[in-house]
């Protein structure tokens, strides 16, 4: 793996509704390597790489889980909202980041009953300063979580594996692609934590025949886990039916297919909770076959994601192989 590029993907900032330094990231990235590159009015990435064949989209999301400031007391103490999944109990003592290079410490009040999970009210933002007026950002300000890169054997941790990895894999598959049949468009979208906002209107301007998302699933193999038929290490998990869609029979038999030929392990996924950019892009003018391919980890949405190198490596093997056949 390029633990390089993947170390720039994961650490650039880029939390829904605020992708423009990151999708930067991702333009230079691949800009030499198709025919031609737009940026959508919502601010989604396309890369096209002509064909005379079907019309493909591979889409991945660039935008992370943040937090956006709603008030700042008289001592300087923040107080925030949710931008996508967050869970409070990862937060405490999470570091965060602003746009503007403000860091902050996540911390909890002190509560009477601690019985029951605080919840995110509870929560505040300790940006070091003295006083309101002394605070380096206000009201309406967001921030990402702040932690590095570390590789564990094969396995790597860090924040924004969701979906930077995705990224990664479209990526590296666009610089490994010889040649294909198919009209490819390559769909980096913005705002997918906060309502796959960005892979609705992409479909809508791509109108594509096939649609296949790139994104990180759940995983069934840690301890007292939801049961599930994912794990680490064992291969691509294609989907099967998520909280927000069914795939469609003909992405699925694409992707089971080239795993298949290509000899590499996958797996099916059935998430109970949380949906990807197929579901929206299902839904672009009169419908379009969808499916996804996924990355198995543990950990999402939280500021240490969790994949294992070899299931990204095969994933972008499953691809190449599918997008060379008809």
């Amino acid at each position: 793996m390029d633990l390089e590029l993947l170390t720039k993907l994961t650490q650039t900032f880029g939390p829904s509704g605020h992708e423009s330094t990151i999708r930067d990231l991702i333009r230079q990235e691949v800009e030499p390597l198709v025919d031609d590159v737009q940026v959508t009015p919502l601010g989604n990435l396309i890369a096209h790489r002509q064909g005379a064949g079907k019309k493909v989209v591979l889409a991945a999301h660039i935008d992370e889980i943040g937090i956006m400031v709603t008030h700042v007391d008289a001592q300087g103490y923040l107080r925030f909202t949710r931008m996508g999944g967050i869970n409070p109990l990862t937060c405490i003592g999470g570091r965060v980041r602003f746009a503007n290079g403000a860091q902050g410490v996540i911390y909890l009040e002190r509560r009477e009953d601690t019985s029951k999970p605080p919840t995110l009210e509870q929560l505040y933002i300790d940006v070091g300063a003295t006083g309101k007026d002394d605070a380096p950002v206000g009201v309406g300000d967001v921030a990402a979580f702040v932690r590095p890169l570390e590789q564990l054997g094969r396995r790597i941790i860090s924040k924004t594996l969701d979906d930077r990895v995705g990224c990664y894999v479209l990526i590296e598959v666009l610089r490994q692609l010889k040649a294909s049949p198919y009209d490819l468009y390559f769909l980096f979208s913005v705002q997918e934590e906060v309502g796959l906002t960005g892979a609705r209107t992409g479909a809508y301007t791509i109108d594509p025949d096939l649609a296949i998302a790139v994104d990180v699933t759940a995983t069934g193999d840690t301890p007292k886990s939801l049961p599930m038929a994912v794990e680490l290490g064992k291969g691509p998990a294609v989907k099967v039916k998520d909280a927000g869609m069914i795939a469609h029979p003909m992405a699925r038999e694409w992707l089971i297919a080239a795993a298949r030929k290509a000899g590499i392990p996958y797996q099916l996924e059935i998430l109970e909770g949380g949906t990807t950019d197929a579901a929206a892009m299902q839904l672009a003018r009169a419908g379009v076959p969808s499916g996804c391919l996924s990355i198995p980890s543990r950990y999402i949405h939280s500021p240490s994601e969790m994949i294992d190198s070899k299931d990204v490596e095969q994933a972008i093997t499953l691809l190449l192989t599918a997008l060379a056949e008809v």
